[in-house]
This record gives structure tokens, sequence and C-alpha cells, in this order.
């Protein structure tokens, strides 16, 4: 084709027009920024000269500031060496004295006002002295001449001694000041002692607020040192605001900021006097960071940081520049700042930037014009016939030539055009080849459609709204459906009414994370619902965009089963069905965590049956397991569905009691529990009455921790069964004290047995007729380091339960033996009485042990009453009487202690081997007041005396009980009457009260 020249009509058109607005505005930009640049460097220039003249200005509000601090640190000075000069020294230029008035209160201090009502004295009494005496006088007389003076300068003016004496004028501070209050615990006071303060110059404390005067203060204090000996403080109080106002700033655009180096706000204009004391009020300080702006913030952080003595920057506050000079005051610890608006700096330059603007704007528009004619002749008419051959392209004309490619862009740009329609043509080849790739894109969708269709999987595709679109074949199987059930249905839907609860979270999932993935149960038609592994997924476009998703749902109703049996396994006990101990924490943790949030409370019971042992043994496990069935069934027939019943093992039950919010409510449960298991039960052949012994605590009341709760109804529980089995008991923080009682008694006995802590004690056992000792009962006392005496009746039960009892009776053994051993060889020899406990009696080695502590000590034998109680014997008789006849063997003697009191009867005691009863002292008590004990006490002495087997009463206490018992031929007594149990050193004063005894009873019979 053969190149033709484009036709006249584009000449001046638009894009000359556009291209001579363009270079008009890039003229402007140009002259604006050559303005800008010139006006910025005339900002900068004004800028620094208003930095310097802020300076100056705060340089000499600072230095007067600093002058008048100086006067008022003088003042404080020369205030200091009078009252040093006065009350201190031993020259005193002026007579002080006075005669104050003391006022001596009953919370242990010292006030004394002066009568002008000028200052007051305070002082704790136990620190009164006739120097302080001396004080009170002489500073009430001073104060009277300097506090005047000084509270023109001061809102007061005050004295503290070392000893917390403190004379004060105005006097409401020491007349309100606590009675415990000590002057002398302050940072401030301290700060200016000599090792702190070695200079011994004045220190100024920091801002606080005034609790008394309702308002922000500073102090002055200035040390007293006579004979460079520190003595105390003479300080004065400076109101915040007063001191501020000596900081006029003279000038209303100029505002003062006033901080110190912890970042307490002082002063800003913003902060009025009202809004510091509430702060004040309230204990709090207002700092920096809680009052101005992030900008203004850093500023004052960076210089507390760097502790410059100088400091400049500028900040934005109120969408305005501020410039800012800060100095810091050394004396104080403060930081000054005054700062003003940078506009009112620069509003000179305003006409200048007008003017300047207007004439680039003129400027701009004349080269515009000239740049026009240039660029039409050289630029625009080339660019019309490549514009002309572009649209010709554009219109299918593909063959259509271009422009010659000159060596210039426009040429360059020719030659562009040119290699583009070469791309273009590729182009339309490409696009046929995609066609053909399509379909074959086509055939490969097709085969996966067929897969989905005839899949193992059910599958569900919806559109991007979750409305269903397609249903494969396995999920019209799996659920039974026709396919029209799920068209156009919502996705969640398909799941089941069971799992409701679901629903909403996998709803939420979807539409935040656009996919979801769990196990559920989906409904079907005519059976029960199915568990499936379902898989939510979505589908997206090239862009990225989702355009529907995808459902597959796998049936896992199988493996739900064996879940379902493995859990029954790990979470029920076998045998009674009952949830097992897993399981049961498990319920409690969840009842806990209900309970922490305050809307839920609960009982848990915690018990084991009564004699379960016995019945297992006499009948069988097998009878056991019977039993247990039965209790289960019988709580889970009582109880509601909604409580959680476990067995924790062998015959221990615990039950979760929801919505128990009462020791009434739970009373009731308990009760209702006891009468179930109390009705009889039937075990083969054999009729059988079982009980329960309970422990409850009740949450979240008793406590909001899993362990401790069991710990509580454990204790509860032991408690019921202290109480006589067949019972229940509440927890209460008494059974804590008492479990601690008893852990510490358990820790504290093997150190006390390390450590030797035990003493044995000796009551005599007297023979009432001529007042001659017959024997002493060994009695073990425990004298621990910091508890002091610690009762028998605590510690012999607990050294019984852990086994110390054997090394403990032992060491009693050996302790008597010896002491029977220097009792002979003081020509005192005696019999030696020594209990015995349950566990050292039943010990196979108590016979061989004793035998070689009688031959290695080498007392008598026969001197060794060995004491036993009527229970210890009756649990396996013959067993007893075996042991019993093996100690006689060894020549010792055998008492029975506290008869009458056991459960032993004659025909036992007729074949016991015993030597001694001793009638508990429960019967002599209440002699004589007590028919009933005098004939229990008086059978007991005939029964004995027939039997040959001598007789000692114990717990004898009056001459009314001795001479009932010697009536009845019990003449060997023990008790107070004659002596309290008291230690070998104590045996003279024994001796010699038993002699006063005897010469008393001897006057008497001689008298009659």
């Amino acid at each position: 084709m053969v190149y033709r020249r484009p036709p006249s009509r584009f000449g001046l058109n638009s894009l000359s027009v556009k291209l001579s607005l363009l270079i008009s505005a890039i003229c402007l930009i140009a002259g604006v920024c050559a303005a800008a640049l010139m006006l910025k460097s005339e900002e900068k220039q004004l800028v620094f000269e208003e930095h310097e003249v802020l300076k100056s200005s705060t340089d000499l509000l600072v230095k007067q500031f600093n002058e008048k601090v100086n006067t008022k640190v003088n003042i404080a000075e020369q205030a200091n060496s009078v009252v040093v000069e006065q009350l201190f020294s031993k020259q005193q230029s002026i007579n002080l004295s006075n005669n104050a008035k003391l006022q001596f209160n009953s919370d242990g201090t010292i006030r004394s006002a002066s009568a002008d009502g000028m200052s007051a004295a305070y002082l704790a009494q136990k620190n009164y002295t006739p120097f302080y005496k001396q004080l009170i006088n002489d500073s009430e007389s001073l104060w009277r001449i300097i506090a005047p003076t000084l509270i023109h300068d001061f809102f007061n003016f005050y004295l503290i001694t070392k000893d917390n004496f403190i004379r004060i004028s105005p006097p409401n501070w020491a007349l309100n000041a606590p009675a415990n209050f000590n002057f002398t615990t302050g940072t401030t006071y301290n700060a200016v002692q000599k090792n702190i303060n070695p200079t011994q110059e004045p220190k100024w404390s920091k801002v606080y607020y005034d609790k008394v005067w309702n308002k922000w203060v500073i102090s002055l204090l200035v040390p007293i040192y006579v004979e460079n000996e520190f003595l105390g403080v003479t300080g004065n109080d400076i109101a915040l605001n007063t001191l501020i106002s000596q900081l006029p700033v003279g000038d209303k655009e100029k505002h003062l900021l006033v901080f110190d180096s912890k970042g307490q706000l002082l002063a800003h204009p913003d902060v009025s006097q009202n809004l510091l004391a509430n702060y004040g009020s309230k204990g709090k300080t207002l700092n920096t960071q809680d009052f101005v702006n992030d900008e203004l913030q850093a500023i004052i952080n960076e210089a507390r940081a760097m502790h410059l003595s100088e400091y400049a920057n500028s900040f934005e506050q109120n969408d305005e520049e501020h410039i800012i000079n800060i100095r810091k005051i050394d004396e104080l610890d403060w930081y000054i700042g005054v700062y003003k608006k940078r506009s009112s700096t620069l509003s000179a330059l305003q006409d200048l930037k007008l003017k300047f603007f207007g004439l680039f704007i003129m400027y701009a528009v004349l080269v515009a014009l000239l740049l026009h004619q240039a660029l039409y002749q050289l630029v625009l008419r080339r660019l019309h016939t490549l514009v002309y051959a572009v649209t010709n392209f554009g219109k299918g004309n593909l063959q259509i030539e271009f422009p010659p490619e000159n060596k210039d862009e426009i040429g360059t740009l020719n030659g562009s055009f040119r290699d583009m329609t070469v791309e273009i043509r590729k182009l339309i080849d490409g696009l046929t080849q995609r066609i053909t790739e399509k379909e074959i894109a086509e055939k490969a969708a097709n085969r996966l459609s067929k897969a989905v269709a005839f899949s193992g999987t059910g599958v569900v595709i919806t559109n991007e709204n979750f409305i269903i679109e397609y249903v494969n074949p396995k999920m019209l199987e799996m659920t039974g459906y026709p396919e029209s059930h799920f068209n156009r249905t919502p996705l969640l839907s398909i799941i089941a009414t069971e799992m409701a609860i679901l629903v909403d979270d996998i709803d939420i999932d979807l539409r935040s994370r656009n996919y979801w993935r769990g196990d559920t149960l989906i409904q079907g038609l005519d059976k029960q619902p199915i568990w499936v592994s379902l898989s939510v997924s979505p589908i997206r476009d090239e862009s990225g965009k989702i355009t529907s998703y995808v459902a597959s749902a796998q049936d896992i109703s199988f493996v739900k089963e064996s879940q379902r049996k493995m859990e029954q396994l790990a979470y029920f006990d076998t045998l009674t069905g009952l949830a097992n101990r897993t399981f049961f924490r498990m319920q409690l943790r969840k009842s806990m965590a209900l309970a922490e949030r305050g809307h839920y409370a609960f009982a848990l019971f915690y018990f084991d049956l009564d004699e379960f042992k016995r019945i297992n043994d006499t009948l069988g496990h097998d009878a056991g397991d019977q039993l247990l069935v039965e209790v289960a069934n019988r709580l889970k027939k009582r109880l509601r569905a909604e409580d959680t019943i476990a067995r924790l093992g062998g015959d221990e039950f615990a039950v979760l009691l929801s919505g128990i919010e009462s020791q009434e409510h739970a009373t009731d449960v308990a009760n209702t529990i006891q009468k179930t298991l109390n009705v009889p039960i039937k075990l083969s052949s054999n009729e059988v009455i079982i009980s329960a012994s309970i422990g409850i605590t009740m949450a979240p009341y008793d406590s909001l921790e899993e362990d401790q709760l069991l710990k509580h109804a454990d204790l509860a529980m032991y408690e019921a069964k202290a109480k006589g089995r067949n019972t229940f008991h509440f927890y209460s923080q008494e059974l804590d004290a008492a479990a601690n009682e008893r852990l510490f008694i358990e820790n504290e006995l093997r150190q006390a047995l390390r450590e030797k802590q035990f003493v044995i004690y000796y009551q005599p056992q007297v023979d009432s007729r001529n007042q001659q000792v017959m024997g002493y009962e060994a009695l073990l006392r425990w004298f621990h380091p910091t508890e002091g005496l610690i009762s028998p009746t605590k510690f012999i039960p607990i050294a019984e339960a852990t086994g110390l009892i054997v090394e403990l009776g032992e060491w009693v053994l050996q302790e008597s033996c010896d002491f029977a051993v220097r009792l002979k060889e003081q020509g005192r020899e005696n019999n030696i009485s020594i209990n015995l406990s349950a566990r050292q009696f039943k010990d196979a080695s108590l016979v061989p042990m004793l035998s070689k502590m009688i031959i290695k000590s080498g007392v008598s034998a026969k001197r060794l009453h060995l004491e036993l109680t009527e229970s210890m014997l009756m649990g396996n008789v013959e067993a007893a009487i075996t042991q019993l006849h093996e100690l006689k063997a060894l020549g010792v003697s055998i008492s029975i202690d506290d008869f009458g009191t056991g459960y032993s009867s004659l025909s036992y005691l007729k074949r016991f081997p015993v030597d001694i009863l001793k009638i508990d002292r429960s019967f002599v008590r209440d002699i004589p007041e007590d028919t009933n004990d005098m004939e229990i006490t008086a059978a007991i002495i005939a029964m004995a005396q027939k039997l040959n087997i001598n007789v000692v009463a114990e717990g004898v206490e009056t001459i009314e009980q001795v001479q009932f018992l010697q009536n009845n031929n019990c003449f060997v007594v023990q008790g107070y009457y004659f002596s309290a149990p008291i230690p070998e050193r104590e045996f003279p004063s024994l001796f010699e009260k038993l002699n006063n005894i005897q010469r008393i009873e001897n006057l008497n019979k001689n008298a009659g």
C-alpha cells in the first residue's frame, strides 16, 4: 500500500491544547517550586530567630526563678542557724524559759499547743525525757518569735528531731498526726543525713500532696548538726501554686510547662488547681504521659533521658506547630519549658507568598504560548500522521503501513507500532491453539464428573452462598433421601438435629475461613443419623474468587462405634457400669469451671461402705462384687440423671450433685442415700445390711481448686467414720486445721526422736494407809522447741498410725528400765508401770527386745509392770493370751489399764494372766456424788479380790474418794490427791509432801 499524507483536519486540535496546558502547568510548578524554596529559606531563618528570642526569654525567666529559689534557701538556712543556736547549743543568746502545757494522751502521744495558737508539738510518750521536756518549752517560745516572719515566705515552718519530735507552725499537723506516725521515715528526711548528704546542704523534696492542708507542696529541709552529730532537720513547706506563680512568662502567646525528672506534671496551661487537687486527694500524681500528646511527650522523655540543662525542639498540638525551649532547675530537679505557636512567627510571610505566586503564574502562561508554536511544528504534525495509521489498523486494516522510523523519539514510536502489528498477528494464532486446548479440557472435566458421580464418598456441590446444586448417588444412598430433597437447600441442612449445637460454629468457620473439617452426624430418612467425616472446601476461578463449595462425607459409623466401646472401657467401671476415677475427674473439672463463673454450685459426696471388708472376707469376693453392683444400681435409681456417680476403686464412691446450693439440700440427699443403702441386700443365702460414711463438701463455697475440693471431701468422710460410721459430715475449716496439725505432728515426731525432745514424767502409786510409794507410772511428755508441751492425746494416736510408736515405745521402755536401776542405787527400789500401745503389743519383736533390755540394764524384771487396755486384748484373744504368757515368762507383771471401759468379759479375764486391774478414772471421778459409779467401783474391787488380782484406782483427787476406796479395801491409789506426774528431779518435794500428809493423818488419829 502507498503511503498517503493524512488530511489537514489534524490541525490545532485537542492534543495541542493539552500539550500547551501541560507545558503551562510544568512552568507553573517550576515557578512555584523556586518560590517555595526561597520562602522556605526565609521561614527557617525566622524560626531560628524566634528560637533565639524564646531561649533568651526562658533564660531570663529561669534566672529570676533561681534567684527566688536561692532566697528561699537562704531564709531557711538562717532560720536553721537560729534554731540550732537557741535550742541545741550550750550558749543561748535569748532567754526562752517557758512553761508549755503538755497533754499526755491515751494513744501514747504527748501533744502541746501554744497558748497563742501559733504552733504545736508532738512526741511519743516512750521518747519523753527531761531533754525533750525542756525542748518543748524552749521551742514554743522560739516559734512565737520567728514563726510569724517565716510563714510569710513559707506556709509552715517546723523542727523534726531524729527521735520523732516535731514542733510546727501553724499547729494543724502536730495536733492531727496519727499516734503511730513516724516523721523520720520519709525519703527526703533521710536524704539530708550525713551518709547521703555529706556536705550538709539543704535539700528540696519532690512535690507531694499534703492531706492535712489539701494542697500540693514541696518541702525544703535543712539538716541540724551539733559537733558533727545529726540531730534532725528544720523544714519549710511551699505550696506548689505559690512557687509556680514565681514563673510569669509575660506574654499571652507564650505558655508555661513544668515537670520533674520522674515525669510528674506540675504546671500546664490546661491544668487547673482543681484537677491537681482531685488527683492528690486520690493518692495519684498527674503524669505528663497522661495529659500531653505523643509529640510533646517524646520531647519531655528526651529532655529527661539526656539530663540536659537546656533543650529546644518543636512539636504539633491542636493541628498547629509549636516551638519550645526547656531549661532544667537542678536544685528542684524540675524542667521548665516555655512554648508558643510557630504560626505567630510566620504571619509576615503570608503576604509575600501571595505576591510571588501571582508573578510566577503570569510567567508560566507566557512561556506556554511560546512553546506551543515550536512544539506544533516539530512534534504534533508527525504525531497526527501516526494517529491516522493506528486508527485504520484498529478498524481491521492489518496491512496498513506506518510512517518511516527515524532516529528520534517519534520515529522510534512509529517502529514500535509496526512491531505491535506483528505481535497481534501472533496472538490470533495463539487464540486458535487455546480453543483446541479448551476442547481437550472439557473432555477431562467430563471424566472427573463421572468420577464424582461413581465415588464411594458422598459429595455435595453448592454455589458461593452454600445452596446445594449437586448431590452424587453415594450421598443419596447413605441418607436414603431422593435428589429432590437436597435441591436448592442450604448445605448445613444435611446435619442431623442431634448436632444442632455445631451448626452455628460450622457456619462461622465457613464464612470466615471458607473451609471446615470434622466429624458430625448427618440426617437419614428411615434410620439413625450417620456418623461421617465431613470436609467442606472452596472452589476458586482463575482470579481467585470463590465460585462454589464442595463437601465430601465419608461414612465413619464403624469407627465411632469402636471409639464408643473404647471410651466405655476408659471412662466407666466394668463391674458396676458407673463412671470411673478418670471420667469423674473430667466431670469435676467441668463443674469447677462452671462454678468459677459464679452462676453454678454443686455438692461433692465422697463415701465408702462400712464393714465392706468384713463382708468381703466372710462371704467371699463374688458376694462383695454382687454387693457393689447392687449399691451402684440403687444409687442410679435414687439420684438424678444429670448427677455424676462414680466408683473410684474398691468400695469408694463419689457423687457430683449439680445445683446444690445449701447444706440443707445436701443433707436431704445424704439422708436419701443412707436410707437407700440401709435396705437389706440379699447375697446368695445371706442377707446383709450395709451403710456408708459420707463426706460432703460444697462448691464453690469450700474451694475453687479441684485437688483441694477432693481433699476436703476425704477429710469430711474420715470425720464421719470417726463419729461412728453410718452418718455424714460436712467439710469445715476446722477439719483442715486438724489435718494440718496431724501433718505437723507427724513431721515433727521424727525430728523429736532424733533431737530427744521427749521426757518421762512419773506419777506415784501410793498406799493410802501409810503414804508409802508402791510404784510409779511412766508417762511420756513431749516438749517441742517452739510449740511447747504437746499433749499425748494428740501425738500418741499419730505415732500409733505411722508406726513411730514402736520406736518411741522402745525408748520409753529403755528409759523406764534405767529409771528403775537408779531407784535401786538410791535405795528406793520400786515398781515401774509402762503403757504398751496396740502396735507394740502385736509386734513380734516385743518379747526378744524386752528380754535384751532387761539383761542389758540389769533391772529386776518383777519391777516392770506392763499396762494394756481391754480393747488391745479382744481382737484376737488366743494370740493375745499367747503373747501375755511369753511376757510373763520374762518375769514382768501385767496390768489391765482403764478397766471397765472396754469390751472384755469375765470368761476372758479369767484366762488372761493378769496381776493388776487399774480402775478407770471415769468411775472414780464422780465419787461420792454418783452412786452408780460407787457401786461399779465397789464391784470391780470385789471381783478382783475374788480373782486374787491386785487393784489400783486412777484419778483420785479428793480425801472423800480416798476414804471410799479404803472402805472397799482398795488401798493403792494414783492421782492428783497425792501428786501430779512429775520429772525425776522433783522427787524430793514429792517425798516431803507425802510425809506431811502422813503427819497430818497421825495428828488427826491422835486427836481422835
